[in-house]
């Protein structure tokens, strides 16, 4: 199989529920190198650009919603047909269907909230990796340093 890129997102319920760093052991242990690692709030307007495949779904709103409402961290994932291997350590979206081992079958709540995304081509991986790498993309309305301030008070 060729090397492949493959973008993981991590999604703001994983991020919530301390799941970063057994996804990114799994990615690890699959033999996949991890190239690029960011974590981020995204803008509205970027998570539309990732979903825009869904867009005009009954879902996509709530989506869009769920998507920015907290942190969500961006992996790219570099390996031997990478795209196909994540897919398989993430599982279904519907995590009720996701056989257990796999990272939706043993941490899904929901459709929605299902720990993880990943790009299902290497076309779409590109350009997923585009719009979430992209610095503009970043929402700032809370940025790390008025966290550390906020943390860092008596």
């Amino acid at each position: 199989m060729p090397t492949e890129l493959e973008l993981l997102l991590i999604k703001p319920d994983g991020v919530r529920r301390g799941l970063i760093g057994e996804v990114l052991r799994r990615v690890e242990m699959k033999g996949l190198r991890i190239v690029a690692l960011k974590m981020l709030k995204l803008k509205r307007d970027c998570a539309e650009a990732l979903y825009d495949i869904h867009r005009g779904k009954s879902f996509y709103q709530g989506l869009i919603d769920f998507m920015t409402s907290g942190p969500v961290v961006a992996v790219l994932v570099e390996g031997d047909g990478a795209v196909e291997v994540v897919r398989n350590l993430i599982g279904p979206t519907d995590g009720r269907r996701a056989p257990p081992g796999t990272i939706r079958g043993d941490y899904s709540i929901s459709i929605l909230e299902n720990v993880v995304h990943a790009a299902d081509s290497r076309e779409r991986a590109i350009y997923e990796a585009r719009v979430v790498f992209d610095p503009q993309c970043e929402d700032s309305s809370e940025s790390w340093t008025s966290v550390l301030e906020r943390t860092s008070r008596p």
